[in-house]
Parts: structure tokens; sequence; C-alpha cells
């Protein structure tokens, strides 16, 4: 594969301005496509095949309740010795309801007076207000209005709040990626010492991210996609975009340094460092893709929008950057570099060097030190507790927080987080009956508050009753309650003939936990066995793609244990702006292991591969280590940094699931690629000596050689060259 990259790197060098022409009318094709075809994203959580979900469509279809409708509560609350049933506090409660109800859009409104609304001490109360539209589909002036028409009560001295999914717009794009960029163009330029060379990757990722995230908005004219689709896009976009460049153009100031022509350097870069980049990128494809496996709809989406996008890092960096090298020539090392040439890069000793050869000589203390670190961080990922996010986690200062805290305390904590029973029969069954007596079944169970008296539909096959917990939507008393109820189903089925199924949001948190959960085990069987078997392909050997995958293990669960501390027991959440603390969001650990994965594999490939090129080309396994660490090292700090930069950037958002993934994805970065890969794995490949490398005979001859190192490269463009091993390391 080296040779056809080196082929292919020489000939987009040579014919650039063909290869750039072609990349910037396809960006501009895109950009038609997005701007003609695209449509909206959607807030929706569907997961088929769960208990919860069926009985949301069935209250659709059977009571003509549309669950994927929009909803806003609009909560109203006096203080002191006032009431909210005194005549012109009512008044104004009732003028404010007849006012909702003419918005547009706006299908019902209940009033708190006649559907038992008010709390019994009076001085709280609620409307409910159903749309006929989904929640993606209210614009801001619908919301503008709801909150004008609500608001009316405040001239009586009534403070209104207004929670549900109609409340809240689509979170907006803040200045995350700037920032992200701002950033990684600092450590670009500190790493290159030229503001060319640190201009091409961020050109490069730029572009890319410009084409995927308009692939997105081409993909939303024909498919439901949510709307964190494009962030998650955008975040793997630019991190995995800038270190592809960064990778081939080291290498193609390296090749320079030795003395290269400028479009002979640019194809062995391509052919060197682009094998591995083929092989990093492939191997974050594959983590990305293999999100499919769990089956929950937007989880796929969001991977598959996220794996085109580096999908496309990846065919940019083989073609486009070269070309981009051949614009620039040798200019890109900067007016400095230009005069070191070969002497700088024979007598230098870069911090890489030093650091390498420390970890080999102290192998075994610094192994111990860094799984030490790594497992003590993990510690709080003892106390993980997943959830969905709600009015519950909203910031403090939000209406929907205030008007979520305000029910709690006028009507019970259980009132923000009704269960649903739905009981369905037959025109031969009495499921009016069967509902009756599962009222009274349900309200000698423990943790119930209320249950409110069945609904009937006309065809008299379904009923829905509603229950009110006396407990809060995710505490273990109401995930106690569903199961309780559930268990009510074979005896209820057995002696009426009818069936029910419970869902609300505590039901779905349990289906959603379990669906993950049953899917967690194929999910990493999928993935880490294909990434496996594409390891042992790139290293040819079986004991470093198994180190690697134990290497990875240690950095998930110390990400986890962070994300507990900071986002659930609310460690340091001042310095991050975290306004509110909470159980993590469901989704959020299975996809956070595979974008770590891929993510992690790829700072294994960057530097691993060059420890292989050393050993392949005659280093002792020692000074191979040290040989890697020397030549990779600053590379890889600096695409660590650049994607820790882009990450980190996203911590701002106000959207806390795009601010916990920004963090997650940020730290795990941070402790894969400094911990793991920089100390934990020259630790484990100097105990391992030879050993590491072994590969049995059979399987050698079984597996296609792939030569990311460049081997078969060097064979055929220096057949003469013997080159000379320096700084021996002791064994």
């Amino acid at each position: 594969m080296a040779i056809q990259l080196y082929k292919l790197g020489r000939f987009a060098f040579r014919r650039r301005r063909l290869v750039a022409g072609i990349w910037l009318a396809l960006l501009v094709l895109f950009g038609v496509g997005a701007a003609t075809l695209s449509g909206p994203t959607s807030n929706a959580f569907t997961i088929p095949g769960v208990e919860s979900i069926k009985a949301l469509d069935v209250v659709s279809d059977k009571l003509g309740i549309a669950a994927d409708n929009a909803s806003a509560r609009v909560v109203f609350t006096v203080d002191g010795d006032e009431t909210l049933t005194d005549g012109a506090n009512r008044q104004a409660i009732e003028s404010a309801v007849a006012q909702l109800s003419q918005l547009d859009h706006v299908t019902a409104v209940t009033d708190p007076y006649q559907a038992q609304g008010v709390s019994q001490d009076g001085q709280t109360a609620y409307a409910s207000v159903s749309y006929d539209v989904e929640a993606i589909d209210v614009t801001d002036a619908d919301r503008e209005a709801l909150t004008e028409a609500g608001r009316s009560v405040e001239t009586a001295g009534i403070q209104a709040e207004f929670g549900g999914d109609a409340t809240v717009g689509l979170p907006e794009q803040g200045a995350e990626e700037v920032l992200g960029v701002l950033l990684a163009a600092v450590v670009l330029a500190v790493t290159f010492g030229s503001l060319v060379a640190a201009g091409l990757p961020l050109l490069t990722a730029v572009i890319g991210v410009g084409m995927g995230l308009a692939g997105i908005a081409i993909a939303t004219g024909f498919f439901e996609l949510s709307s964190s689709t494009s962030a998650l896009a955008t975040m793997l976009g630019l991190a995995v975009g800038i270190d592809y460049a960064l990778f081939i153009v080291s290498r193609y100031r390296h090749e320079l340094l030795a003395g290269r022509e400028p479009e002979e350097a640019a194809g062995r870069a391509t052919g060197t460092a682009g094998s591995a980049v083929v092989f990093a990128g492939l191997t974050v494809i594959i983590a990305l893709v293999a999100l499919a496996v769990v089956n929950i709809p937007f989880l796929t989406a969001m991977g598959l929008a996220a794996a085109g996008t580096v999908a496309l890092a990846v065919v940019i960096a083989l073609t486009f950057l070269p070309a981009l090298l051949g614009f620039v020539g040798p200019r890109i090392l900067g007016k400095r570099a230009r005069g070191r040439l070969q002497r700088e890069e024979e007598q230098s000793t870069p911090m890489g060097g030093r650091w390498g050869r420390g970890v080999v000589r102290h192998r075994l203390l610094a192994l111990l030190l860094a799984v030490g670190a790594l497992l003590a961080v993990a510690v709080p990922a003892l106390d993980l507790k997943l959830g969905l996010p709600d009015d519950s986690t909203a910031s403090p200062d939000t209406t929907q927080r205030k008007a979520y805290d305000q029910l709690s305390e006028g009507f019970g904590a259980g009132f923000n987080g009704p269960l649903l029973v739905v009981v369905e029969g037959n025109a031969d069954t009495s499921t009016a009956a069967a509902a009756a007596r599962l009222q009274s079944q349900i309200e000698g169970l423990d943790d119930v508050a209320a249950v409110a008296p069945p609904t009937v539909n006309q065809a008299g096959d379904t009923a829905l009753l509603t229950v009110v917990p006396a407990s809060g939507p995710g505490s273990d008393e109401t995930k106690d309650l569903v199961s309780a109820m559930r268990d009510l189903a074979p005896g209820l089925r057995a002696d009426t003939g009818v069936t029910l199924a419970v869902t609300g949001v505590t039901a779905i948190t349990l289906d959603v936990a379990e669906k993950l959960n049953g899917a967690m085990l194929p999910y990493l069987l999928v993935v880490v066995g294909l990434a496996f078997v594409l390891l042992v392909l790139v290293f040819r050997s079986i004991l470093v793609p198994l180190k690697a995958t134990l290497g990875f293990l240690l950095s998930v669960i110390a990400t986890f244990g962070a994300v507990v501390a900071i986002f659930q027991w609310g460690w340091l959440n001042d310095l991050l702006g975290v306004e509110s603390t909470g159980p993590i969001i469901s989704i959020l650990p299975i996809f956070l292991i595979g974008v770590l994965f891929g993510l992690a594999m790829d700072y294994e490939v960057f530097l691993v591969t060059r420890m292989r090129e050393e050993y392949v080309h005659g280093a002792t396994p020692n000074d191979a280590i040290v040989g890697g660490m020397k030549h990779g090292t600053r590379v890889v700090t600096a695409a660590a940094l650049i994607m820790i930069s882009v990450f980190a950037g996203f911590v701002l958002s106000d959207e806390p699931i795009i601010k916990t993934m920004g963090f997650a994805l940020a730290f795990g970065v941070a402790v894969d690629a400094f911990l793991v890969r920089m100390t934990i794995v020259p630790a484990v490949l100097s105990l391992l000596g030879r050993s590491a490398w072994w590969l049995p005979r059979w399987l050698d001859k079984a597996l296609p050689n792939v030569d990311v190192e460049g081997e078969q490269l060097t064979k055929l463009l220096d057949p003469d060259t013997d080159e000379v091993r320096r700084d021996p390391v002791p064994a």
C-alpha cells in the first residue's frame, strides 16, 4: 500500500492545480446541495422495540394522543399569604389560559381550576398546552407568543415559568468551533515554527468539515437526523482532519530536511505517514459505523455522519494536502528551518527521545505509576448513574428548571415524571373493568401518590391510567414502582385477557439502559474484533494489538471516573461552567467507548508504526522504542493537544449533552495520549522485548503485507541504503 500511496502523493503534487480544482469544485457542489436540499433536524429520541416506546405508539394510535407532538406547561406561583384561588388571581390566570388557547398550533389548554391543577396550599397551579406539531417545528415566534401570553399574569403579581419540549429551541452553534481552531492554530505554529506549515492542516480540516456538514445538511432532506449530529461531526472532523494533515506535513518536513526534492518528499510522506493515516482513520470509522449495532436510530445516524466526515478527512489528507504541498514547496520549513537542514536533524536530541529513554530505563516504575494514576481517577466511575436529560438537569436560572422545581414543591416530586399504564384488550374483553381492577392494584403498591381514573377509548379496547409516583423520576423508588407495575402483567393477562405496558420518563430510562446494556457486548466484540484484526495487519504482531486494547480500557474507565466526578458529583463545576449536576446521559458510555477507541488507536498507529519502522530497519527493540519516540512524540503531542483543544472548546456549549461529550473526549484523549501511549506503551514494549513483535509463521504467511512502515517503499527507492542506528539504549 505504501508504494501506491507514494505514487498518489507524487501525482497530486505534480498535478496540483487539477487536484485542487476538483476539491474546490466538490466543495461548491456540496454547498449548493446543502442550500437546496436540506431539511429540518430532530430532537426525537426513539428506540424501536422497547415496551415504553411501543406503549407511546398505542397511546397515539388508539387514544389519539400524539406523543410526538410538542407540549408545554405554564406554572403559576404566588408568595406570602396569597393564593391562586383568590378572585383577582383566578381571573388573571383564566385570562392567560384564554390567550394561550388562541395561539398558533395550540390545540388544547387545560384550565387549572377545572382539571385539578391547583396545589393544596393554593400557591401553585399549572396549565398544560398541547400543540399540533412536533417540538422541532415550534418556532421562536411560537415560543415568544407562549411566554407573552403566560406572563400576562405578572401584572397581578403572579410569577409564570415554562417547561416542556415546546419551550426549548435547537442548540445554537456558538464560538466553540472557532475557539478550538484558534487553539489548534497556536499549537501548530509552535510545533512547526512556520505559519505556512501551521495553515495547511487548518485549511484541509476546515474544508473537510465544511463538506461533511454540507453532506449532513443534504441528508436531512431525505432522513431524520438528530440536531446533535452536526456537533459530533464537527468535533471529530476538526480533530482528526488537523491531526492527519499534521502527521503527513511533519513527515514531509522530515524528508525535506533529509535532502529530498519536494515532489519526492511529498511522495514519501504520503507513502509512509499516509499509510498510518489510512489505518488510523479506519479504526475511527469502524468504531463509529459499529454504533449501528446498538440499533438506536439517532445514534446510528450520528455515527454514520461522523464516520463520513472522518473518511473525508482521510481522503483529503492523501490527495488535497499533497497538492497544497506542491504550491508551498520548501517554504513549509520556515526561514530558520531552511538553514538548519541535516545538521539539526543529526545533532538534536528531542524531548521525545529523552522521555522515551527515561521510560525504557525505568520501565517498571513508569508502568506502575501510570496505571496507578489511571485507576485512582477511575474510582468515581463505580458510582456511575445513567439517565435521560429533562428539565431537572437544566441550569437553575432557566425557566424550565424553575418550572420543574415549582411543580415538585407544589404537587410532589413525582408529579414531573408521571407514569402511563396502557391497558389493551379486544372486543371480547372488558377492558374498562380490567383497567378499574388494575387501578386498585396499583394504588396498593409502594411509592404511589395518586392514580387517575382510567381513560377508555371509543372502541373500548384500550384504556390509559396515569400514575403519579411519590418520588422523583430518577429515584430508585420510582424505578422499583415501574418494575412492580410490570410484574402485574402476567396475572392481569391470565385473569382478564388484557395486556398492560408502562411508559413515562422513568420507564423509558430503564428501557434505554436495558437496551444499551444488551448491545454493549456485541458492540465491543464488533469494534474491538475488527480493530484487533486491523492492528494485527498493521503491526504484524499479536501482543501489540492486545496491549493497545488493554491500554484503551484504562483510558476509558479513567474518563468515566472524571465525568462522574464533575457532571454527577459536581467537582470543579464552577471552573468548567457546569451549572447543574445529575445522572449521566444513558447513551454516553457506549458512544464514548466507540469514539475514544477509534481516537486511541490513532495515536497507537501514529507512534508504534514509527517504532516498528525503526525495528524493521534493523534497530534493537529498545533502540526502536526510543527512535520511534524521538521522531513521533513531538507530532503525537501536537496532535493530542490539537484534539484536546478542539474538544475542550465544546465544553463552553450551553447544551449539556455537547458539554459532557466535549469534556469526556478531551479528557480521554489527554490521558490516552500522554499516560497510555507515551508512558505505558513504551514501558510495556520494553518489558516484552523482541516478543512484542512476534507473529506465528503460519499467520505471517496468511496475512497480506500492507507495509504501513514503508519497508518495501524504502527497499524500492533506496536499495543500497544501510542505515546506522544511533543512541543505543541498554536492554
